[in-house]
């Protein structure tokens, strides 16, 4: 779950301050997006503190520190912009992604399976559940903004479709092997698959679900009605319920 959290927080904030939203959309969408990486991280905070293996100490507080300095930055652009000094607000923003990368890898160090590739994998990890939370406060954000052009979501509907290609990657890389031998991962669920290769396959599954609904997306908002982001949105709702299943499955293998 730490590492679910962090990968979500992470994602939102790369997309958040790396793409052209600033310009685009109203303050109001960066205090609500704010809002929840802050909570997201702070939850990541919590859910390791007590949770990695006593001989990863190091690591492991180092995981738990740069979750809340995470927390403590996203709070504090979002204070900056409240007393309307917006270019600094921006600067902490932009300066929250190498810090939310900075934390990924501290968390891959927590893994036996090699830092390198599990680091990709949650780095893939967070563009695809970062995608999936900041579309969908994106297409409810049209219901406050009704000027707003159809630009932006058709663009995180792409950068969805992007995500769940590099998901995949990170899926495959993977393998359906757990975190080391005798862990918990590797408990046989079945006759053919240990636990790690069902939750693998689970994984899989969810994100190709996932990569469907990006293009049913992508097609809803081709309509000309106002109607059509609304739609959009209810997908988004279904895209979150697959990409989280799918994340928490990947996440199996990590299991010490």
């Amino acid at each position: 779950m730490a590492l679910v959290l962090a990968m979500t927080a992470a994602g939102a904030a790369w997309i958040l301050f790396l793409t052209p939203l600033w310009g685009e959309v109203r303050m109001g969408f960066f205090y609500l997006t704010g809002s929840i990486t802050a909570l997201l991280a702070a939850g990541a905070a919590g859910a390791a503190a007590g949770s990695y293996a006593q001989d990863l100490a190091g690591s492991g507080r180092l995981a738990v520190r740069l979750s809340l300095a995470l927390a403590i930055a996203t709070v504090v652009w979002m204070l900056l912009l409240r007393f309307r000094l917006r270019t600094a607000a921006r600067v902490v923003g932009i300066l929250t992604v190498p810090l939310s990368v900075a934390m990924l890898w501290a968390f891959a160090q927590l893994s036996s399976q090699g830092t390198a590739g599990s680091f990709f994998q949650l780095l893939a990890g967070a563009l695809f559940t970062g995608a999936v939370l900041d579309g969908l406060l994106l297409g409810h954000w049209y219901l406050t903004d009704r000027k707003l052009t159809r630009g932006p979501i058709n663009r995180m509907t792409w950068l969805l479709m992007a995500a769940v290609a590099v998901q995949l990657v990170a899926l495959f890389i993977g393998g359906f092997s757990g975190n080391e031998p005798g862990s918990s991962a590797t408990s046989t669920l079945n006759p053919v698959l240990t636990l790690s290769g069902s939750a693998a396959l689970i994984a899989i599954g969810m994100t190709l679900a996932t990569g469907l609904i990006a293009v049913f997306i992508r097609l809803i908002l081709k309509g000309e009605r106002a109607t059509a982001v609304q739609a959009a949105t209810g997908f988004f709702y279904l895209a979150v319920i697959t990409a989280f299943t799918g994340e928490l499955a990947a996440m199996v293998r990590f299991l010490p």
